[in-house]
């Protein structure tokens, strides 16, 4: 388990806004290791962990693009059926409240994904999940 900086980069809800964004990370080498995409009716938020959480805010914000910063927990999980459940149901013991989730996937069955995780007490998530 180790402590990730997410971005979240609010793009304007049009056709193209996202692939800029995807094609300024691939020519500066950033590469994106989880991601997430929440829509509204004026924009999206695009939410994610890249290789250089820096160079990439470095990169985008003189752009014009707002990025926000926050930490994360990313949690390798193997990618067979219950391992997410179980990840769920000891958080909900300990009385944690998982704000939001979302990963990468495994290419293989068995295999491992990057779970991001998001809860109420991130400290405490550390250690029931240790």
């Amino acid at each position: 388990m180790e402590v990730y900086k997410q971005l979240s980069i609010f793009l304007e809800n049009e056709p193209g806004t996202l692939a800029r964004v995807c094609d300024a990370l691939s020519e500066n080498k950033i590469n994106i290791l989880a991601h997430n995409v929440h829509d509204s009716i004026d924009y999206s938020i695009f939410r994610c962990v890249v290789s250089d959480p820096t160079k990439a805010v470095h990169l985008l914000e003189p752009a014009g693009v707002f990025v926000l910063e926050n930490d994360v927990l990313g949690i390798p999980v193997t990618n067979a059926p219950g391992a997410l459940g179980t990840i769920c149901k000891k958080l909900a013991k300990a009385k944690i409240n998982i704000d939001y989730a979302y990963g990468s996937a495994a290419q293989k069955k068995g295999g491992l994904a990057l779970l991001i995780l998001k809860t109420d007490n991130m400290k405490k998530t550390r250690e029931v999940l240790a």
